[in-house]
């Protein structure tokens, strides 16, 4: 039964990463390659390659030439599962261009005759696309391709080094190259950095908005009445916390309520109800476990209509 379910997780996590290869591939053949900027990390320089050869040699090659060594020593010094998925997501990333040139599937430049102004749209579409699609293996895998991978073999051999650090350094430099290469021109290194820090924001997002809400605490010497219309009107579980407050030395009750972004307006009526209150709040990346209580919802709500 645990082989059966070791090769169903393998199978799943391959497709997986073949589906998050295609859609990074996707925003890199239709928005990036034929539009003259970079990505950042290895990708870039592969990018970049690509654009000093005159584009005769396939991109495909040089993603896999500049990437797979690198996820091989993972594979062996790291992490032999991720290494091996991470190859798998960089296969499918890099054929999937191949694929769509197959099909006749033209570019963002030659649909719009290659004008200067559309390259900045094509620039944001790439960092909006790649930026999920890096999300999805981050999210699953913890890794999303080379920079990572060269972060990961460092802080293997030199554990003590900041991995975010070396990341930053390396896509830093993929900056700077691409200034001379592509002719000393400003416009493909503001394309790079945009790139760059659109995808950043579609990862930082997708991997904090998924789950996300707002943590209230809210101090008040009527936790039962506040908290009955908190769980019947919100429909999510509160906690009871016995609080001291140091000023006038009384007990009083902190209750904590976790709950949707689009629920603030809700609470902050119900708080105004209760003018001896005092609540403060705040942003909670993840939530998981039990969010919701459908028992103690109903039987708060029969204690409010009891009244």
């Amino acid at each position: 039964m645990e082989n059966k379910a070791n090769v169903k997780q393998w199978i799943a996590d391959l497709l997986f990463a073949v589906f998050a290869g295609i859609v990074v591939g996707f925003a890199y053949y239709f928005f990036q390659n034929s539009n003259g900027f970079a990505p950042g990390g290895v990708g870039g320089l592969a990018t970049i390659t690509y654009y000093l050869l005159g584009y005769n040699v396939s991109w495909a090659v040089l993603m896999l030439a500049f990437n797979i060594p690198i996820f091989v020593l993972v594979s062996i010094f790291v992490n032999r599962r991720l290494g091996l998925i991470l190859i798998a997501y960089m296969f499918s990333q890099s054929f999937s261009t191949e694929i769509f040139d197959w099909l006749g599937w033209l570019p963002y430049s030659k649909l719009n005759n290659g004008e200067d102004f559309e390259i900045v749209f094509a620039c944001v579409a790439t960092g909006v696309i790649s930026g999920f699609g890096f999300s999805l293996m981050l999210r699953r895998f913890g890794a999303s391709g080379g920079t990572y991978a060269i972060s990961a073999l460092i802080k293997h051999w030199r554990p003590a080094t900041n991995v975010a650090y070396v990341s930053f350094l390396l896509d830093s430099s993929v900056v700077g190259i691409a200034f001379f290469v592509y002719g000393m021109k400003i416009a493909p290194v503001i394309c790079t950095l945009l790139n760059l820090f659109i995808a950043n924001v579609v990862v930082d997002n997708m991997l904090a908005g998924l789950r996300d809400g707002y943590k209230f605490e809210i101090v008040t010497d009527k936790p039962e009445e506040l908290s009955q219309e908190l769980i019947a009107e919100l429909k999510h579980g509160v906690t009871e916390i016995r609080v001291q407050g140091m000023y006038s030395h009384t007990e009083k009750f902190m209750l904590v309520c976790i709950i949707r972004k689009k629920q603030i307006g809700e609470m902050m009526k119900i708080i105004q109800r209760h003018p001896s209150t005092f609540a403060s709040f705040g942003r909670v990346n993840e939530v998981f476990g039990r969010f919701k209580n459908d028992k103690d919802v109903k039987n708060a709500e029969k204690q409010i209509k009891n009244k």
